[in-house]
């Protein structure tokens, strides 16, 4: 008889890491029509997990994002949309695995195939309207399980020598960061200023931006500022200098850039934006030090700035990037894993932030 539960972590609700748990006898999903069952072998984390965890996406919330319990937090705007989200919630968007049985209606010929997933969910009748998306493992059950389900046109067969570990650093943090340079129509002429470079989205933006052709300035901590060097950015300067275009200036030639990709935000938000030349372009898909900064209206019209929110990619975006992968033109950077049964520590490691690259737990026995 087939077996009708699997190993998971489940997420009970808001709150502290208490509030993921892990479950030998959750349900096994099964493939609805159009769907696929997959088998994880392993899923990246990021930062969408712990501000869901946290409630950090609650308006109410003017912090930082410190990975702990939020008293301010209210559960009715919590999730990244804006809705609550219900609970039990099998979290990770950044799922791989082998496709091992197909619903009514999807390909069988993905049976056996190992898949990447792309994460964003669409009304596949309006798959362009933003409006209708939801998050894989926010508003579905996602990747930190034995076993998935999700619609077989979000799946992705990849052809790469890559492990299971090594391609779940890909999903969120490349789509987020190529949707950024598509916003702000990144070109070979840019300059690019890049915060929180030693993070999952920072690193993939130097990588991305890099193959387009732009000169990339990433910012990090001192410590991981070899690890950064690796990816061939033009310069490197530290996470939060007291003059940044003087520290440009010393670094490129030149006090300003075209292109700020911040995922950072914070006090030092203020710094970032002065150091945008006149039409330059502000992108932000995260503020992780903050998300209520000091705004100057003046720099912003005075300049001709533009300034670009970016979550939800259009389609295809993700169909690039695993294009990309394939090419061998960006490559993963896994800092370490851990096994199913221990993302409370997985997810601690996250937070800390004293990691290069990305984090991923591994899923088979």
């Amino acid at each position: 008889m087939t077996n009708k539960t699997m190993r998971a972590v489940v997420l009970a609700g808001h709150g502290d890491l208490d509030k993921l748990v892990f479950r030998g006898d959750y349900p096994k999903p099964e493939p609805g029509r159009g769907e696929v069952l997959i088998r994880v072998g392993a899923c990246g984390l990021n930062n969408t997990d712990v501000n869901t965890r946290t409630a950090w996406y609650s308006q109410t919330v003017t912090g930082a994002t410190t990975g702990g319990a939020l008293s301010s937090a209210k559960s009715d705007d919590a999730a990244w949309g804006g809705k609550p989200i219900s609970f039990p919630r099998v979290q990770g968007a950044d799922a791989v695995g082998t496709v091992v049985e197909t619903g009514e209606g999807a390909e069988k010929s993905l049976i056996g195939k190992r898949v990447m997933i792309d994460c964003w969910l669409r009304d596949w009748n309006e798959p362009e309207n933003a409006n209708k998306t939801g998050y894989f493992g926010s508003e579905c059950d996602g990747g930190f399980a034995e076993y998935a389900t999700v619609d077989a046109r979000n799946v992705y067969p990849v052809n790469s020598e890559w492990s299971d570990a090594e391609l779940a650093t890909f999903s969120t943090s490349y789509s987020t960061a190529e949707n950024m340079l598509n916003r702000a129509a990144v070109g070979g002429g840019d300059i690019v200023l890049i915060t929180g470079a030693s993070g999952g989205v920072g690193s993939a933006l130097i990588q991305l931006a890099n193959r387009r052709g732009a000169k990339t300035v990433a910012m990090c901590g001192a410590e991981k500022a070899e690890a950064v060097r690796a990816l061939n950015p033009a310069a490197i300067l530290p996470r939060a200098p007291d003059d940044l275009r003087a520290e440009l200036q010393k670094a490129i030639g030149a006090s300003e850039v075209t292109v700020a990709a911040d995922v950072v935000g914070g006090e030092y938000w203020k710094r970032i934006i002065n150091a945008l030349a006149r039409r330059g372009r502000y992108v932000c898909s995260g503020a992780i030090a903050g998300p209520i900064v000091e705004f100057d209206l003046r720099v912003f019209y005075l300049r001709d700035l533009t300034l670009l929110g970016s979550t939800v990619p259009p389609p295809g975006a993700f169909a690039d990037v695993v294009r990309y992968i394939e090419r061998g033109e960006v490559r993963p950077l896994l800092a370490q894993t851990f096994p199913l049964e221990k993302l409370r520590e997985a997810q601690r490691a996250f937070i800390a932030k004293k990691h290069f690259g990305n984090i991923a737990v591994t899923v088979g026995k």
